[in-house]
């Protein structure tokens, strides 16, 4: 079997079973110079006979998922979990950029289908409502993800930018903020929160990443930032 390979807006680089290859600021994939992007922040490697992922960072997190948007793994500091579908998306963000490549396998040790089993770890994305307001919330902050014509890096505009682009006050945009991110926090969608009460600073990119990466939205959306806004909050 051959090792997996990893494309990078538009780039490949190949991996060797005898060394670990890790992915950061300064690494053997260099992500950005981002300063809030670790130096060594994911890595792959192989360990009996399998290829693995880790988080070897110590604050960011990582957004993992299979093609089909179906099966999710939040992979946290020091959480490491095995590669075992064709293709994996991995997505993640440091300060207000989200940043995104792909794993490329051989290796099919699971499939997905409509229906998915909840595996430990993962996430099982199932049908989540949303109103009109919702979803244009979320797709103008992901606006700029979604626009990329290669994935790779995608600027995350502040909440006000992205309610004077919806045309809508800083308030209401927040609160719809606030009902978005407890929606999907009661599906089990980890990192909108940051303890009982208390909503995570770094939601609005957790928001992005998991919107993308499941299908909640996607190019389609677009044309809804550009229609007139007759639900306005």
């Amino acid at each position: 079997m051959k090792p997996p390979r990893i494309e990078f807006v538009g780039e490949w680089y190949d991996l060797t079973p005898d060394q670990p290859f890790f992915v950061g600021r300064e690494s053997d994939l260099i992500i950005d110079e981002n300063p809030f992007l670790h130096r060594r922040f994911l890595s792959i490697s192989s360990e009996n006979g399998l290829w693995w992922l880790s988080n070897v960072g110590n604050l960011l997190s990582a957004t993992v998922t299979d093609t089909t948007g179906q099966v999710q793994a939040w992979l946290a500091p020091g959480a490491r979990l095995p590669i075992v579908f064709p293709q994996l998306m991995v997505m993640f963000s440091a300060g207000s950029t989200t940043y995104e490549f792909t794993i490329h396998s051989e290796a099919e040790f699971f499939g997905t289908s409509s229906l998915t089993t909840m595996q430990a770890g993962t996430t099982t994305v199932g049908p989540v409502h949303l109103t009109t307001s919702q979803r244009l919330l979320i797709v103008a902050l992901a606006e700029n993800v979604l626009r990329q014509t290669s994935p790779g890096r995608g600027e995350i505009p502040a909440s006000a930018e992205a309610a004077a682009r919806l045309g809508w006050t800083q308030t209401a945009f927040n609160r719809k903020l606030d009902n978005v991110c407890d929606k999907l926090d009661r599906i089990g969608v980890r990192g909108l929160r940051g303890g009982r009460g208390k909503l995570a600073t770094g939601r609005r990119a957790r928001l992005v990443e998991y919107a993308v990466s499941s299908r909640l939205v996607d190019t389609e959306d677009l044309v809804l930032l550009d229609r007139p806004q007759q639900d306005n909050p």
